[in-house]
This record gives structure tokens, C-alpha cells and sequence, in this order.
């Protein structure tokens, strides 16, 4: 007899009680013999505000496709999206990180609401894939993941350009290096179409950690958004699906600690967003895993640097797509004994046994360098400690060669007064830039800090300023900076009480933050300080009251804080 998949959808499938529960769905097209299937939701953001998810809505019908001929009932829904690099540097920016748990949410929301027996998840932008992701650990429900795909970088003058090229040419043109036509040229010819920002930044680094996770299907982290790959991934996740209900196979039994630390391996290999830290603490905390920050230190201390993978380097996710993509860097780690090949993952096999016949890198390839020319024996986002942040901050060493700077702060409570003096020329060779109440309550929202790190880059300032922050920085950013400082100035971190002069020290060398100030200094300081009121409306009013430290992940779950 054919096992009965209808995990949840039974409850109003079957019986006189649930007449009227079928009537509703009879008028979506759902038929006598569909109520013998299980019911499965296809979760899309597809929206028109950002190129990494305009083309979504053709992939979530592909993923529709693979459901209903794999044997089940496929429902499209929407969730939300933000452009992170439309609202960089502006106040939209502080909604950004708040959007991840909202897609969480409201993904979570449809799936129980429903009654659904099982999940595709289709994400594009940055929030997108860890908010579908900690939406699927917990729906609880058989699922997979399908990355909405990289874009294609631009060219301009022979050379591939992105949005990070833009960031940086407001810089170039501030400093006196390029002129306005020059920039409205890289302007028009950095995004030429759909899909994600094409460097390593946080949506290619998410789509790599997620594949070497195993919750999404061999080879689909570095497809491009437009191809007929991408489009056959999401063919394919319906019938990985199907697949997976009828082998009983959870999240739960995927997403496991092994996996994440396979998922945390891939990421410092390939130099990835610093974001993916905060990102897979989340998830982790979500399928109910022990991951800290101290695992990523862990792991970060064994672990190879080997892409040369934009910001920091030359190449973008389509050419590592073109010699093998995410898989035959991940074939090449399980060979070294980086990676735990026998975890299971959404095809049903372990991660050694897809591998197994996946493609090797490219003969003669030079974005992914073999391991004995590594360009660094460890991981290039390092976890830094001391009496500014106790709790940990994060900063990207690749590309840097700069390992320690000391200098004098110059203080900012909001990044447009720091970029007003950057622009101006007030912030010189030596300083350290720091940018504080902007952490995940004081933001709120924690915004990325892009816009000024990219200026700074444009006007040769990158690793001669130290930028530091309790916000966090895009994945597209590089130099010498440290975000995720914790505890944020809101609560009355270090940072809050940092002044003008004060002499700070980060060392990736010796993994140090610290500022030249003794503890009576730092106990005088806080005599009578108030915190600023938190919002109170909204959503970001909801999202300061609950999240937690940018050290556990930014989480809003509720829990003893």
C-alpha cells in the first residue's frame, strides 16, 4: 500500500467536519484525487523592488512543476524582500536585517496556517535565505532550499564591474579620481539583469553555506539566476521533495552541528560575508543546535583561505560557476578531510556520496588556489575580543595586509555624521572610525555599513582607517573593519562610552580589540549614563524590544534573554 505523506494536510483532507475547509481549496483548483496528496508549499519572494528576486516567480512555477509531477499538490505564496543595496545608506537600511525574521515568520506562518505536508523555499536577496531558513527549522516539515541564483557581473572598459564598483566610485569621485560621467558609467553597467550581487558577498556566501549545509541540492549555490541550471534546480527541488516526505526526512535531521560546521568551513574557504556569522547562529538557534561564536573561532583557526573571489579579490560567482562551482570546491575540502562527508542532505544521501561523482575544478583554473598555496592556512573572518567587546566582534581579514592598527578614535553615533566627515576630509590616515548605536536594538536593525566602507576604499583610505561599528558591514565590504561589536552601545557595551582621542587597538594577529582606557576610567564614564529610548512602534519598535545580541545571532525568538 502507497504510504500516506499527508502529515498535516490530512486534518481537513478526509471527513464530513472539514466539507467547508475543502470547499475553499476546491476553488484554487484542488481536486478529488489532489486530496489524496500531500499538500506542499512553494514559498517565492519574488518581488520587483531588487534584481536578486524580479525573476523569481518563473522559478517558484519550475519548483511547482517538480512538486505536482513528483505526485503532490503544489502551492505558490509570497513572503517580503529588501534590497539591501537600494537601501544602503539610507534609514531603509535599518529594516533590513528585522526583514530576515519577518520572511521567517510569515513563511512559518502560511506552512502551519495551512496545514502543509511539506516546503520549497525559493530566496534571492541577502535576508532571504537565512529567513527561509530558519523558517523552514521551524515549520518542522520536510523541505529544501533553492537559491534564486547569482547575477552577471558587468563590464565596463573590458572589466567586470558590480554594485560594489559603485560604492567605491562615490569615493573615487570624491577624492578626485574619476569624473561624474565616469561614474554615471559605472552606474548603468553594473547590474545588467536578475540575480543576486555577483562577488562572494552575503547572498553567494549564504547559497554556499546552505549547499554545503546539505538542505539545498548539489551544485545549485553557484548557478546563475538566468539559465536553464537554475531553472532545472528548481525542477528538481519538487521532486527532492517528494522524495524526502516519503523517506521521512526532516530538517532536524540535516541541519545538524556537523553540517553547520561543514556549512562554516565552505564559508572561510571562500572568504565569505561576515554576516554569515550572524546568519547561521540564527538558523542554528532555530533547529535547535549549540553553535557559538567560539565555534567559528574554532573553526576559523584550521581552515584554508584559497578563493580569489571579489570584494577582496578578482573573480565573481559566475566564473567560479564556469570551472565547477561551490561543489568542486566542497569535492576538493572532503578530499583534505576539511568537511564531514557522511551527512545526510535533501537528495536523501550523505554529502560524501553526492561528491562522489560531482565535477573536480577546472584544470588550470586560477580563482580557487590548491591548499598548500592557500592565501592564508586560516580562515579569513576572525572573531576579535577585549575590553571593547567583550562578547566578540567580527572582522574580514582577506585581502587585508594590515593585521594591527592603533590609533585615535573619532566617534560617530550615526553613519551619515561619519560619512559627512569622511567626505569632508576630517577623517585622516591612522584614525579609527567608529560608528556606534547602530547595533540590533539601537539601530535598530543593526545596518550594514557598506556605503562608508565603500567610499573609504574609493578614497585609498581602506586599510589605513580602522572602521569600527556595533552595526555590521555587506558582504561586499572589505578593508580594514570590524562590525558586530557586542554588547552594542545601546545596552551599555564598552563602545557606548568610547570618546574622541581615546587610543583603540584591533589586531587580527592576536585577535585583540581593545581601547587604552582602565576599568576605573571606563566605571567613571558610566556614572548616571541612560540608555536612549528604544522604538516603539512598528516594526522596528517591535524588533528592538525582542532581539537579542549580534553574539547569539540577532534573534527575536522569545527566550530567558
Amino acid at each position: 500500500m502507497k504510504k500516506d505523506l499527508r502529515i498535516n494536510s490530512k486534518v481537513f483532507s478526509d471527513g464530513t467536519k472539514r466539507a467547508p475547509n475543502r470547499a475553499m481549496l476546491r476553488a484554487v483548483g484542488v481536486t478529488d484525487e489532489d486530496f489524496e496528496k500531500p499538500m506542499v508549499g512553494i514559498a517565492s519572494t519574488w518581488s520587483e523592488v531588487t534584481p536578486c528576486n524580479v525573476h523569481i516567480d518563473k522559478l517558484a512555477i519550475a519548483s511547482k512543476k517538480g512538486v505536482t509531477d513528483a505526485g503532490a499538490v503544489g502551492m505558490i505564496f509570497n513572503t517580503i524582500t529588501i534590497a539591501d543595496g537600494i537601501s544602503m545608506g539610507t534609514e531603509g537600511m535599518r529594516y533590513s536585517l528585522p526583514s530576515r525574521d519577518v520572511i521567517a515568520d510569515s513563511i512559518e506562518t502560511v506552512v502551519g496556517g495551512e496545514n502543509l505536508d511539506g516546503l520549497v523555499a525559493i530566496g534571492g536577496c541577502d535576508k532571504n535565505m537565512p529567513g527561509c531558513m530558519i523558517a523552514i527549522a521551524n515549520a518542522a516539515v520536510p523541505s529544501v532550499f533553492v537559491y534564486g541564483g547569482t547575477i552577471a557581473p558587468g563590464k565596463l572598459h573590458g572589466e567586470s564591474i558590480d554594485l560594489v564598483s559603485v560604492f567605491e566610485g562615490v569615493g573615487q569621485l570624491n577624492s578626485g579620481q574619476i569624473d561624474e560621467e565616469e561614474l554615471q558609467k559605472i552606474e548603468c553597467n553594473a547590474c545588467p539583469g536578475a540575480g543576486s550581487c555577483g562577488g562572494m558577498y552575503t547572498a553567494n556566501t549564504m547559497s554556499s553555506a546552505i549547499e554545503a549545509m546539505g538542505m539545498s541540492l548539489p551544485g545549485s549555490a553557484s548557478n546563475p539566476a538566468v539559465s536553464s541550471e537554475k531553472l532545472a534546480d528548481c525542477e528538481a527541488a519538487g521532486v527532492a521533495l517528494y522524495n524526502l516526505m516519503e523517506k521521512q526526512i526532516y530538517p532536524k535531521d540535516i541541519m545538524t552541528k556537523e553540517a553547520f560546521e561543514n556549512a562554516i568551513t565552505v564559508v572561510m574557504t571562500l572568504g565569505g560575508s561576515t554576516n554569515a556569522i550572524l546568519h547561521l547562529l540564527a538558523m542554528a538557534h532555530a533547529i535547535e543546535i549549540d553553535l557559538t561564536m567560539d565555534d567559528f573561532d574554532r573553526i576559523q583557526k584550521k581552515t584554508p583561505h584559497l578563493a580569489d573571489l571579489r570584494p577582496s579579490g578578482k573573480y565573481v560567482m559566475e566564473d567560479l560557476h564556469n570551472i565547477g562551482g561551490v561543489q568542486a570546491v566542497m569535492k576538493m575540502l572532503l578530499e583534505a578531510g576539511y568537511l564531514h562527508g557522511d551527512c545526510l542532505t535533501v537528495t536523501g544521501k550523505t554529502l560524501a556520496e553526492n561528491l562522489a561523482d560531482a565535477p573536480s575544478l577546472a584544470e588550470g583554473q586560477k580563482i580557487i588556489r590548491p591548499i598548500d598555496r592557500a592565501f592564508s592556512e586560516d580562515g579569513p573572518l576572525v572573531i576579535l575580543k577585549g575590553n571593547l567587546s567583550p562578547k566578540g566582534a567580527v572582522a574580514k581579514m582577506s585581502g587585508v595586509s594590515v593585521t594591527t592598527h592603533t590609533g585615535p578614535a573619532k566617534v560617530f553615533d550615526t553613519e551619515e555624521e561619519a560619512t559627512n566627515a569622511v567626505m569632508k576630509d576630517e577623517i585622516k590616515e591612522g584614525d579609527v572610525l567608529v560608528i556606534r548605536h547602530v547595533g540590533p536594538k539601537g539601530g535598530p536593525g543593526m545596518p550594514e555599513m557598506l556605503s562608508i566602507s565603500g567610499i573609504l576604499v574609493g578614497k585609498g583610505l581602506g586599510e589605513k582607517v580602522a572602521l569600527l561599528t556595533d552595526g555590521r558591514f555587506s558582504g561586499g565590504t572589505h578593508g580594514l573593519v570590524v562590525g558586530h561589536i557586542a554588547p552594542e552601545a545601546q545596552v551599555g557595551g564598552p563602545i557606548a562610552f568610547i570618546r574622541n582621542g581615546d587610543k583603540i587597538t584591533v589586531s587580527s594577529a592576536t585577535q585583540e580589540i581593545s581601547v587604552a582606557i582602565s576599568d576605573e576610567e571606563f566605571a567613571k564614564r558610566k556614572e548616571g549614563w541612560t540608555a536612549p529610548p528604544l522604538y516603539t512602534r512598528g516594526v522596528l519598535g517591535k524588533y528592538a524590544h525582542n532581539v537579542t545580541c549580534s553574539s547569539r545571532g540577532a534573534i527575536t525568538d522569545y527566550f530567558n534573554r
